[in-house]
């Protein structure tokens, strides 16, 4: 029987690309996750990472869950599917360096320095938060 489960490599890498991620985390007792798009970076075998406002309502979810699920997707040339979920192995404080690098990973060299100097003049304090992939579902539905 044909599998269509992303080998370790295939789904690291496909990880790794510039997808936009949806990010879930638990909120807490009688409430459904926290799910919002997020920009992300990862490099294979390494830890994933995220960059948000210190006063974003997920960080003290994620805090509080002490681990979070990041999914990404595409449609063509074939549905493929990462979901990877694990623990929070610290949360640090954002630096400049950190938002260029998301800033150069998701929008073009023209528009990433402007997004810089968007986000150190109106989004405040920003953390990181790094997470250590633990548990990874993964599908391509293309032909076998």
């Amino acid at each position: 029987m044909a599998t269509n489960r992303l080998s370790a490599r295939e789904r690291e890498l496909f990880l790794a690309e510039p997808h936009i991620a949806a990010l879930s985390v638990s909120a807490g007792p009688g409430r459904g996750p926290l799910t919002v798009p997020i920009w992300y970076q990862y490099t294979p075998g390494g830890e994933a990472w995220v960059l948000t406002e210190a006063a974003s309502r997920k960080v003290p979810l994620i805090e509080a869950a002490g681990r979070f699920t990041l999914m990404v997707d595409r449609v063509a040339p074939t549905a493929r599917y990462v979901s990877v979920e694990g623990p929070v192995t610290r949360i640090v404080s954002g630096t400049d360096e950190q938002t260029r690098e998301i800033a150069w990973r998701y929008l073009p060299p023209d528009k990433a320095q402007a997004y810089v100097e968007l986000a150190k003049a109106e989004f405040g304090e920003q953390v990181v938060i790094f997470m250590r992939p633990e548990h990874w579902l993964s599908s391509d539905l293309g032909p076998s």
